[in-house]
């Protein structure tokens, strides 16, 4: 078995081995208190030239992986809180995303930025944010969410061997999942999309990153109640496919988008939007719900962490009150 975090490790030497156009760089990279166990010894197996831990400049960080793009490396960006991966958006949001549309598609900057969500521990607001839907509302950036171990590495080879600038983002709730992963293989990000992670017929339940792990948790305990609910990951946030979502709302009449981030502008509303959009009201038999953080930075005391961050039992609880209301 190998866990989220063991399957990331699994995906860079994968990638270092077989690709010497590859190198990382970025704070902290030799560091487990940084990047957890996900990238453990790898200064150490591939050379300091190649695992490159950077000065504590996040925007001097990314532009040059950004430069090194252009050249025909494949650079990874490391950022171990995606917090402060706002101070480098610059080189990724106004260039590496805006040149192969600039430049008719002739260069581009094959870069991935793997941004780390950090959040709980009492560490408050500025170390505990899930900007996904930022990043996935630029033209230009691919942006991914793995919630297992297996898309964990795989989506990992695929954004590194993608020639678009991809925001790869992972999340340390999940470095304990467990799974038993076949051998590493090259991926195309192209052919990725949403999958169906359980099938159910009662209502859908649709997310991405922890929030995966939050819906199939609430699916399990629906289904001890005699509830069927259909989880649906999306694995790729932008460009985003809603075509399994929509065949899935087709046949269960009923949507629950969950999202580890804020309510307000957040990717929930584009979940319910995309399948409304597509769907007739006849289709519908309960109004779509979102479960997603309050509109309010985190909170540092553990006491209303427990409040601010929703839970599988959240997920029931909605579950169950729209199935009352649509019988």
């Amino acid at each position: 078995m190998t866990t989220y975090a063991g399957a990331i490790l699994e995906g860079f030497r994968y990638l270092l081995r077989n690709y010497p156009e590859v190198f990382i760089l970025g704070q902290g990279v030799w560091s487990p208190w940084y990047v957890g166990s996900s990238m453990k010894d790898l200064d150490k197996e591939f050379g300091t030239d190649r695992v490159i831990d950077t000065p504590v400049s996040e925007l001097a960080t990314t532009a040059a992986g950004v430069g090194a793009g252009l050249f025909g490396m494949r650079p990874i960006v490391i950022h171990p809180r995606m917090d402060f991966f706002l101070l480098a958006s610059d080189p990724v949001v106004n260039q590496a995303a805006k040149w192969r549309h600039m430049l008719g598609g002739q260069a581009g900057s094959a870069v991935t930025i793997r941004a780390i969500i950090n959040r709980g521990g009492e560490q408050g607001a500025q170390h505990s944010q899930a900007l996904h839907s930022w990043y996935a509302h630029i033209p230009g950036l691919r942006v991914v969410m793995p919630a297992t171990p297996r898309d964990a590495r795989d989506l990992l080879i695929a954004s590194v061997l993608c020639d678009d600038p991809v925001i790869y983002i992972d999340d340390r709730w999940l470095y304990d999942l467990e799974e038993t992963l076949p051998d590493a293989a090259p991926v195309s990000l192209t052919t990725q999309g949403p999958q169906i992670r359980r099938e159910g017929d009662d209502l859908t339940l649709c997310a991405s990153g922890h929030s995966v792990r939050l819906a199939m948790e609430a699916a399990e305990a629906l289904a001890e109640a005699g509830v069927s609910a259909e989880v649906v990951d999306l694995r790729v946030l932008h460009p985003l496919d809603p075509s399994a979502i929509v065949t899935s709302v087709e046949k269960t009449g009923r949507l629950i988008a969950i999202d580890g981030s804020w309510r307000t502008c957040g990717f929930s509303a584009e979940i319910i939007a995309s399948v409304a959009e597509r769907l007739p009201f006849s289709a519908w038999r309960a109004t779509p719900q979102r479960i997603t953080l309050p509109d309010a930075p985190a909170p540092t005391s553990r006491v209303l962490e427990e409040i601010y961050y929703p839970g599988a039992d959240d997920i029931v609880l909605t579950a169950q009150r729209m199935l009352e209301q649509s019988q």
